[in-house]
């Protein structure tokens, strides 16, 4: 892997107004996952493999790749700032079938026209099943009768609510559930204060779920499940309604997340690297999200590298399903550049390290790849110390999409801790 410097990020600043859209591309998409480099695997790829045959293979796998066609009722609800919120809830199925899936009736798009952010659905033969849906789920839960419960699921950085279709295949029509894109991200609005100039923060994203909870789940019993952003969303709702959390949530689980220090993340960078990354990164992402078009431009021209980051990024291991690697790549490149420029800055200002003890009272699962380069590890066993009954579970060969690259384990860890609370039947 190439190591990022100081004159490389001040280059890839200038490319925006002086160089042009493929060096600002490219910048683009490092800036997307995290300003980091994997061009050298990259570089071997292209030397072994055409460009066009790359091409073919990518529209092969998004025309059969079934993930993020699992569609729920949808909702839509306001923020404190007039930003629409989208979500889905899938309703317990007394009869044991599946909800309605997308793919089970038309071809459609799921981008919203808002945003244009929602990655595509599959069209499949009335009654097919996806990936991870069907007779695995009764062996998993069985078919007691559950404890009326929602669980809702907040997603990360450059994600949107598909990113747990794995978890949702699973639990579909055994539990109630909610799924909801953040603000700027999915199906969800753009934030209407950042498009007044406010600054976004981890903050505003815990008032955006109490929005969410009060049009989806206005009553009963909560379990949070969060991913990266999606947790540290969830210990901002904690902080600012320590109510709503003492008298109604059930439990919780961190996947790959943090509660602070995330500007001390190396992101498996040289020492020299990171430093001069953090130096030059605000100033480069202010540039690059001001030229949000040329950017996207470049971004597209320069696809092959933008996947070698991602995998470099989101996953651990060697062995991951090619489709399960394309839709990752299709998650986050439906993040406009301006969005990751406009989010970035929260995180490294985040800090809920003191909100934690509010989930003492009730059972917890910390979830985290032991070769995330994100949201490191080491970061989930800070957590899983301030909540010493917690359930600890570093999954060997995981990178930050665990829940997409090791389904069944964090499906089955997440099964176990819904059993506690008697949300679903324990495995017989």
């Amino acid at each position: 892997m190439s190591e990022i410097s100081a004159a490389d990020a001040v280059t890839a600043a200038d490319a925006v107004t002086t160089v042009g859209w493929r060096r600002a591309g490219i910048a683009g998409a490092a800036i997307g996952v995290l300003a980091a480099g994997a061009a050298a695997g990259v570089a071997v790829e292209r030397l072994t493999v055409g460009r066009g045959m790359r091409r073919r293979a990518r529209l092969a796998l998004d025309a059969s790749g079934p993930y993020g066609s699992l569609r729920g009722l949808p909702g839509r609800a306001v923020a404190d700032d007039g930003t629409e919120l989208y979500y889905e809830v899938d309703e317990v199925d007394p009869d044991g079938a599946a909800p309605w899936h997308e793919s089970d009736e038309t071809d459609t798009d799921a981008g919203d026209a808002d945003t244009g952010t929602g990655v595509a659905g599959t069209a499949r033969a009335p009654g097919s099943r996806t990936a991870g849906n069907g007779p695995r789920r009764r062996r998993l839960f069985g078919r007691k009768e559950p404890a009326p419960v929602t669980i809702v699921f907040s997603h990360g950085y450059c994600l949107n609510q598909d990113s747990w279709h794995f978890q949702r295949a699973a639990l579909r029509g055994l539990v109630r559930t909610v799924h909801w894109d953040q603000r700027s991200h999915g199906r969800s609005e753009r934030g209407r204060a950042q498009a007044d100039g406010v600054t976004v923060g981890i903050d505003q994203l815990g008032r955006d779920l109490k929005a969410v909870i009060d049009a989806a789940a206005p009553e009963g019993r909560l379990v949070l499940v969060g991913h990266s952003m999606g947790g540290m969303t969830m210990m901002a709702l904690a902080e600012q309604y320590p109510r709503l959390v003492r008298d109604r949530v059930a439990a919780v689980a961190f996947v790959g997340t943090s509660s602070g220090k995330l500007d001390e993340v190396s992101f498996g960078l040289p020492l020299a690297g990171v430093n001069a990354v953090r130096r030059v990164l605000p100033g480069v992402l202010r540039a690059l999200g001001s030229q949000a078009e040329l950017v996207e431009r470049g971004r597209r021209a320069t696809a092959d590298l933008f996947a070698g980051l991602i995998k470099r990024y989101s996953f651990g291991s060697r062995d991951v399903d090619p489709a399960v690697e394309r839709f990752a790549e299709r998650l986050i490149e439906s993040t406009p550049i301006d969005v990751v420029a406009e989010f970035y800055p929260a995180f490294t200002e985040h800090d809920k390290s003191h909100v934690l003890p509010a989930f003492r009272e009730v059972p917890v699962l910390v979830l985290a790849g032991d070769k995330d380069l994100v949201t490191p590890s080491s970061h989930s066993e800070t957590i899983a110390d301030q909540l010493p009954e917690a359930e600890l579970v570093i999954v060997p060969d995981g990178g930050h999409l665990v829940m997409l690259e090791h389904p069944e384990t964090v499906t089955d860890r997440l099964a176990d801790l819904l059993a506690r609370v008697g949300a679903v039947a324990r495995k017989s």
